[in-house]
C-alpha cells in the first residue's frame, strides 16, 4: 500500500506529496535558519502522517506538545522523570505503537543529551517482536550530535552522538526512520547527516552551510546562492521519497501550532514619562528592613570547663532546692551543641563530657544518659530534632535500626524532611550532620544506606534528588539540583 503525505505545493502548482513508505526506508534531513519554518514543516508532516504510522518526536522547546491534543500524542515531560523510567518510556511505546512526544524543555544541555540518548537507546534495544514501522522526528539535532566537541562531558556527548548514529544508520531494520532537523548543517555530525537520502533545505546565509545543502542537493556552488532567496516556509527537496531531481515546495498551513511563536509587533503603552518613571522607581526608596539580630555563638567545651574551674567548690556541690527535670537540661545542652560549629570536629567521648559540664551547669547533677544513649540523641539533635526519640520518632528508629549509630544523624535528617514534606537535603547537609566537611563521606553515607535498602535514592534529568524510606513510606520532595 502506497501513502502520499501532503506537505503542500510545488512550484508547478502541482500537490508536494511525500512517499511515506519510502520515507520509512529512506530517511530525511530537514535544515534551515531560525524562522525558515522548519518546525512548521515537521508540524506538517506530523500531522498529515498521524493517522498511518507511529511518530516519535524528541522536542528540546516543547513545541509539538500541542499534538496529543487533536492527534493523541502522549506527551512526556522529561523533566520530571528519571533516565531509567525514560529508557522504560521507550521500550513501552515500541511495545504499545503508542505515538509520544518526549519534550525536554526546562533541561540544561546536558540533560537533554543524557535523555535523548537513553530514549533512543530503549528504542532501538526493543526486542524483535516490537519492531513495528515508526518516524523518529529530532528537532535541533545538531544538539544531540554536535559535529564537534560539545561543551558536556566527553561521555554524554559519545552517548548522545552513538544513538543519534545508530537511529540513522541502524535504525531501518528495526522499523525506525529518522527525521531530524537542523539550523546548521556544519553544527551537524557529517556521519548522521550523510545516512539520510531525503533533503528538504530551507533559507540559510552562510557560505559553509549553502555549501554543504548545494552538494547534498546535488547543486553546482554557483547555484547554492538561490538558497539564500528561499522565502519562509519555502524548501528545495530531493529524495526518492520526494523527487529524482530538486524540486521547490512551499509548505501548505497546519492544524495545530506551537506553544511559543514569533515575536509580533504590539503597540508602545501611551502612559506619559512621569508615570512610567514612577513605576519604575516604585519603592526604591524605602529604607531596607533592620539586619536579624545575631544569635549568641555558644561557648566551647574548654572555656566552659575553665569557667567551672573559678566557680567556688560549695556552689559546685550544692544540692538543688527542687528536683530538676531532666528532659529540659538535655534539650538545651543538646541544642548547645549542636549549634557548635566547633563541635563537628571533635570526638564524640569529648562531647560527651562537654555535655555532662553543661548539664551539671543548668542544675543537673547526674545526666541520665550513657555514651552510647548520647551519641544516638547527639545524632538526632545534628539533624534538628531534640526531644526524646522514645514516641514520635519511634518508628523512624525502627525503620533505621540497620543505621550505624554515627549514621543515624544523616537518616533521621532525611526521615525528618520527609515527614515534612520538606526537599531533600543537600550534600553538605549531611555532611554537616555526620560531622565531616567531606561531600564525598556524604555520599557514600547514602550509598551505604541504599545498598541495604533502608533508603531509595531517585535523581531526575534536572539534577533534583529525592529520596524515599520504604519502610515508612515516606518520601522527600525533590532538592534544588
Amino acid at each position: 500500500m502506497t501513502i502520499k503525505v501532503d506537505l503542500g505545493f510545488e512550484s508547478g502548482g502541482g500537490p508536494a506529496l511525500v512517499d511515506l513508505e519510502e520515507l520509512l526506508a529512506t530517511r530525511l534531513l530537514v535544515q534551515g535558519n531560525s524562522g525558515s519554518g522548519k518546525s512548521h514543516l515537521l508540524r506538517r508532516l506530523l500531522e498529515r502522517s498521524a493517522d498511518h504510522v507511529q511518530q516519535i518526536v524528541i522536542d528540546p522547546e516543547g513545541d509539538f506538545v500541542t499534538l496529543s491534543g487533536p492527534h493523541g500524542h502522549i506527551a512526556i515531560e522529561a523533566v520530571d522523570y528519571a533516565v531509567p523510567e525514560i529508557v522504560h518510556f521507550a521500550r513501552r511505546c515500541r511495545e504499545h505503537r503508542t505515538s509520544v512526544v518526549l519534550s525536554l524543555e526546562g533541561l540544561e544541555m546536558e540533560g537533554q543529551m543524557r535523555c535523548a540518548a537513553a530514549f533512543l537507546a530503549g528504542l532501538f534495544d526493543a526486542p524483535r517482536e516490537h519492531w513495528f514501522p515508526a518516524l523518529v522526528v529530532v528537532d535541533e539535532a545538531q544538539i544531540f550530535a554536535p559535529s564537534a566537541g560539545a561543551e558536556v562531558s566527553e561521555e554524554i556527548r559519545r552517548a548522545s552522538l552513538g544513538a543519534m548514529t545508530n537511529l540513522m544508520s541502524r535504525g531501518r531494520k528495526r522499523g525506525l526512520a529518522g527525521i531530524i532537523a537542523t539550523q546548521r548543517l556544519a553544527k551537524l555530525s557529517k556521519n548522521v547527516a550523510a545516512e539520510a537520502s531525503n533533503f528538504l533545505m530551507g533559507r540559510t546565509f552562510l557560505d559553509i552551510d549553502m555549501a554543504r545543502a548545494a552538494d547534498l542537493l546535488g547543486m553546482e556552488r554557483r547555484q547554492a546562492e538561490s538558497i539564500r532567496d528561499l522565502a519562509r516556509g519555502t524548501f528545495l527537496g530531493l529524495g526518492p521519497a520526494i523527487s529524482r531531481r530538486p524540486v521547490m515546495l512551499k509548505i501548505g498551513t497546519v492544524e495545530t501550532s506551537a506553544r511559543s511563536s514569533s515575536p509580533v509587533l504590539v503597540p508602545l503603552p501611551d502612559a506619559p514619562s512621569p508615570d512610567m518613571r514612577q513605576f519604575l522607581f516604585a519603592g526604591m526608596d524605602e529604607a531596607p528592613p533592620p539586619p536579624p539580630a545575631p544569635i549568641p555563638r555558644p561557648q566551647p567545651a574548654a572555656m566552659v570547663l575553665e569557667e567551672l574551674a573559678r566557680l567556688p567548690e560549695a556552689v559546685l556541690t550544692e544540692e538543688p532546692a527542687e528536683p530538676v527535670d531532666p528532659e529540659p537540661v538535655m534539650v538545651t545542652a543538646l541544642r548547645a551543641i549542636a549549634g557548635d560549629d566547633d563541635a563537628a570536629g571533635k570526638t564524640t567521648a569529648v562531647l560527651f563530657q562537654d555535655f555532662q559540664v553543661r548539664c551539671r551547669m543548668l542544675g543537673l547533677r547526674q545526666p541520665p544518659l550513657d555514651l552510647a544513649a548520647f551519641t544516638r540523641r547527639l545524632a538526632a539533635a545534628r539533624a534538628g530534632i531534640f526531644e526524646s526519640l522514645d514516641d514520635e520518632w519511634a518508628p523512624a528508629l525502627d525503620a533505621g535500626r540497620k543505621v550505624p549509630d554515627d549514621m543515624l544523624g544523616a537518616f533521621l535528617l532525611i526521615a525528618r524532611a520527609a515527614s515534612e514534606g520538606r526537599p531533600c537535603p543537600s550534600d553538605q547537609e549531611l555532611a554537616h550532620v555526620y560531622g565531616t566537611s567531606s561531600l564525598g563521606r556524604a555520599r557514600r553515607v547514602l550509598s551505604y544506606m541504599e545498598e541495604r535498602d533502608i533508603i531509595v535514592a531517585r535523581t531526575d534529568l534536572s539534577g533534583r534528588r529525592s529520596i524515599t524510606i520504604p519502610a515508612l513510606g515516606w518520601t522527600t520532595e525533590p532538592t534544588a539540583p
